[in-house]
């Protein structure tokens, strides 16, 4: 239990951080809420005067002297609570965006590891349900902590002013509600915190039948989807009942407790009233002080709940900001410095965690040539090519263009410099325009349309409803497969770059528009080095060389016909090539 506590300590000392840049309005808020209180406070002392004072004595002109004067305070309490709502509202909002954009320019940080080891389901809850709890309480669950303690504080300073005897037999049952909201803290936080992680396997869940509802339906899994978002929905029912059952227990005692306070008060408070030694309206304003120091007692198990749910969502937020960004520029990282586009790999290893993947890659691309990495599934092609964009950093050995690590310039630049059409192209949800200038914003018009006839999509973009400016739906689903690529290609080419890799960029169109593409990229190609991996025999045409990958190693490099006669590996994949192509044939002269 203790080394629970201490990241927990941690945790909640780290939300508080993100209050600095707000400690003024913070500030502004308790001092609102003291004000509100002492209003609170008075208008309850102002009213004994009234019973003693006026009532009792049957004096109108001080009875209404008493009303003005609480009216007056009740005024005052209701401008100082809105002031206060207003302040912590905007200070709340303010906690949350700080956190969201801290959050997300991190996730914007990380690297391809990251998010090979993450489910986006995961991701986006707590960028949404953990940031709303946190926010909640940094906002106003710390203002409302801060107001009642300041109530207790007063409360019971005034009711030891006012009757020290009664005072003494209210605050006697406080242990006991030290010593529940204590047990309460520690009892709910983990149970809390599973229910926060399951909210977001619901979510996940949620978001990959969603995304992937063509293939659910394509498959009649509606229902298996259906049990599987149950069974998810079941685990969050099963914690939360438990997180309920816990409430349960604690919540009514936290709240039975106080009562037994009150319940104290009015009988010895009764019998001194009875036996002239407090007036009556000492005994209802000690009375209604009582009641004001229940509420906050009964709210302390409410704000230990919400501190507890506060503190979940956050160490969920901080495993992000706290995951490690692998991917780092060298403090004296330069531009990447003008050159022709030469790539080199040497004695280059990699691993997936502790899985070996590459072990001594030794390759030099010339600049303007055109190599074509094959082999077979899981051989490593799309990982020699991801190490050049340093979308990964090699486990030893160095990757470099134009004769420079790749380690020692910026991301940016290099980037800028690398043309990149993935097998699964992905589109935002914006226009075709938009789409093919995402990386070059300041294209003009001309440019767009340029690229898109080099990768042969003018001709049916410019058959859409509004052309250019046709909205594309979410990842570019209103598109065909085909249509996608080629918009990624011209996205690639629209960069200008030195660099381009082609990761099977044309595996998703027919014979017929693969070779409208080939004819666009071979002109897109000239002078630029490329990378390419394919599985297309076509697509091979396109390389001056062919590196062949066998489980993580370079098997054999060449031209078409040298690797048929050396290479077993180049052959088998060549001989299975043909058998794809001409079952193609087939269903193609058949359909």
């Amino acid at each position: 239990m203790k080394e629970q506590r201490v990241p927990y300590r941690r945790t909640f000392v780290r939300l508080l951080g993100f209050l600095g840049p707000y400690r003024w309005s913070l500030a502004v808020s308790v001092a609102l809420a003291v004000g509100s209180g002492l209003a609170a406070i008075g208008l309850v002392w102002v009213t004994k005067d009234v019973i003693d004072e006026a009532i009792h004595p049957r004096d109108e002109r001080m009875l209404w002297i008493f009303i003005g004067v609480i009216v007056a305070l009740g005024t005052a309490r209701a401008l100082l609570m809105m002031g206060r709502r207003f302040i912590s509202g905007r200070q709340a909002l303010g906690v949350e965006f700080d956190l969201r954009n801290a959050l997300y320019a991190h996730l914007l940080r990380l690297s391809f590891r990251f998010y090979d080891r993450h489910q986006t389901g995961q991701l986006m809850s707590r960028a949404t349900v953990d940031l709303q709890t946190v926010r909640f309480f940094l906002g106003y669950g710390l203002i409302f902590f801060f107001q009642n303690l300041l109530t207790i504080v007063g409360v019971t300073v005034v009711t030891l002013v006012l009757e020290w005897r009664l005072a003494l037999v209210a605050l006697a049952f406080t242990p006991f509600l030290v010593v529940l909201a204590y047990r309460y803290s520690h009892v709910s936080h983990p149970i809390l915190r599973d229910v926060q992680q399951k909210l977001a396997d619901v979510a996940t869940v949620a978001e990959e039948n969603i995304v992937g509802v063509h293939v659910v339906k394509a498959f009649a899994r509606e229902e298996q989807e259906q049990r599987k978002f149950e069974r998810a929905s079941e685990s969050v029912f099963g914690q939360s009942v438990q997180a309920n059952r816990q409430r349960a227990i604690y919540v009514p005692l936290l709240a039975f407790v106080p009562l037994l306070a009150q319940g104290s008060v009015l009988l010895l408070g009764g019998w001194m009233v009875v036996n002239d030694t407090l007036t009556v309206g000492q005994f209802f304003a000690f009375n209604l002080f009582v009641t004001m120091l229940i509420m906050p007692l009964r709210m302390l198990g409410m704000w230990i709940g919400q501190a507890q749910r506060a503190t979940a969502s956050g160490e969920r937020i901080f495993e992000v900001l706290d995951a490690e960004v692998d991917i780092l520029e060298q403090p004296d990282a330069a531009e990447l410095p003008a050159g022709p586009g030469r790539i080199g790999f040497e004695a280059v290893e990699f691993a997936y965690g502790e899985t070996p993947v590459l072990a001594g890659i030794d390759l030099e691309v010339e600049p303007g040539r055109t190599v074509a990495l094959i082999g077979h599934t899981g051989s490593g092609k799309t990982t020699v090519a991801s190490l050049v964009p340093r979308f990964y950093d090699v486990t030893a050995g160095r990757v470099s263009v134009d004769g420079v690590d790749v380690r020692d310039v910026k991301l940016a630049s290099l980037r800028r410099e690398i043309g990149i059409v993935a097998q699964d192209p992905f589109l935002f949800s914006a226009t075709v325009r938009e789409n093919i200038a995402f990386g070059a914003p300041w294209a003009t018009d001309e440019d767009v349309e340029r690229v898109a006839r080099l990768a042969q999509a003018h001709e049916f973009v410019a058959e859409l409803p509004a052309a250019y400016d046709t909205m594309v739906g979410e990842r570019g689903i209103t598109l065909s497969g085909g249509q996608r690529q080629r918009l990624a290609i011209a996205r690639a080419l629209i960069m200008n770059p030195r660099i381009l890799i082609l990761d099977d960029a044309t595996a998703s169109v027919d014979a017929t528009t693969e070779a409208k593409i080939r004819q666009g990229l071979r002109e897109a190609m000239r002078g630029r080095t490329t990378l390419i991996i394919a599985h297309r025999l076509s697509t091979l045409a396109l390389a001056d060389e062919l590196v062949v990958l066998d489980r993580g190693r370079i098997a054999a490099r060449g031209t078409h016909d040298d690797l048929l006669t050396t290479s077993a590996v180049y052959r088998q994949i060549y001989e299975h090539g043909l058998l794809e192509r001409e079952f193609a044939e087939r269903v193609e002269a058949t359909a």
